[in-house]
């Protein structure tokens, strides 16, 4: 493969893409065989994503969030690992969605009815707790019940929005939360994910082929898809214009 000059154009999509380092991807040593159409050459030993078609797959993607949000579906965003949490978190915050920002919980979708349960424990105990009917309990049970609290909002908070099957997930890196997509794979929700060049692309629908590693990439690219669902909300609730 040759070496890959890559240069900025007059684009500003492609551009505000190279200037987030959207188009590292890992060495070849580390690609899977799936990226490789995406992969425009090499630069120092790390291969290069072709921005052209990395903003075509965001494109589309943005579509189908937008499409999404008009039909008032709930987008799940997934993000566990250290460089992804802050952005998946605030993304979701923006749009009032649920959120994985840690671990994934084995059974988040494939066994909600559980999940949810556990989520309702949490918030019942939490408006006890607020309206002081815990009182009747010791010192030492009340303690018990907090650390339970706290517990159950670590594993579940991020997701006390959700209230049955999301309409989609968004997902940071789908080869470290491989779960979470083969989750959703088995039930039917639709996986957009932002993916380099390590990842399996054919398991996802809307791929997104870019560098998953970096805080400013992966921030980009979250923005991009919340900007795409407030644009769908807005569609929705313009007011049709009258001829009088």
């Amino acid at each position: 493969m040759t070496e890959a000059k890559v240069q900025t154009t007059n684009d500003p999509i492609i551009d505000a893409l190279f200037g987030a380092g959207a188009h590292f991807g890992y060495r070849r040593s580390k690609r899977h065989p799936t990226a490789a159409p995406f992969i425009f050459g090499v630069k120092s030993g790390v291969e290069i994503f072709d921005l052209e078609k990395t903003k075509s797959s965001l494109e589309k993607a943005e579509e189908f969030v937008k499409n999404l949000s008009t039909s008032g579906k709930v987008l799940l965003f997934v993000g566990g690992k250290n460089e992804a949490r802050e952005a998946v978190k605030s993304g979701a915050a923006r749009l009032a969605m649920p959120v994985v920002s840690g671990r994934w919980i084995g059974g988040s979708l494939t066994n909600f009815a559980n999940i949810r349960a556990r989520i309702d424990k949490m918030l019942d105990l939490i408006s006890k707790r607020e309206k002081g009917e815990l009182i009747k309990y010791t010192k030492k049970e009340r303690l018990l019940i907090d650390r339970e609290v706290l517990k159950l909002q670590e594993m579940f908070g991020g997701l006390v929005p959700l209230k049955g099957m999301p309409g989609a997930m968004f997902v940071v890196d789908p080869g470290k939360e491989s779960i979470a997509v083969t989750e959703a794979k088995k039930e039917g929700v639709p996986v957009i994910a932002l993916a380099s060049s390590d990842c399996d692309l054919s398991k996802v629908d809307y791929v997104i082929p870019g560098n998953d590693a970096s805080r400013a990439s992966i921030a980009f690219f979250v923005n991009k898809i919340v900007e795409a669902y407030e644009s769908g909300l807005a569609g929705k609730e313009a007011p049709k214009s009258s001829v009088i």
